[in-house]
């Protein structure tokens, strides 16, 4: 019994690694879509820009939470789902 339990736990973590892998590159193809045509200040674009290059290292860098929380915050300045 305990054992099935960690075996469900292990996969549900691997699931959100998986997903998380996939989801944060769609993330940044969505801003770079986004941006040519947002209508943005030259601040909030410079804004976009940096957090969308943050969201990309620490994506690479294996932080997926904090790249999930600046991803999220440059696609809410563009007004992107």
């Amino acid at each position: 019994m305990r054992f099935g339990i960690l075996i469900a736990i292990a996969l549900a973590a691997l699931m959100n690694v998986a997903m998380a892998q996939s989801k944060h590159p769609q993330d940044v193809q969505k801003i770079n879509a986004a941006l040519p045509t947002a209508k943005i200040t030259p601040a909030q674009r410079a804004q976009v820009i940096n957090l969308r290059n943050e969201g990309e290292a620490f994506h690479n860098a294996g932080q997926h939470g904090k790249a999930e929380v600046v991803l999220e915050q440059a696609k809410a300045i563009l007004r992107v789902r």
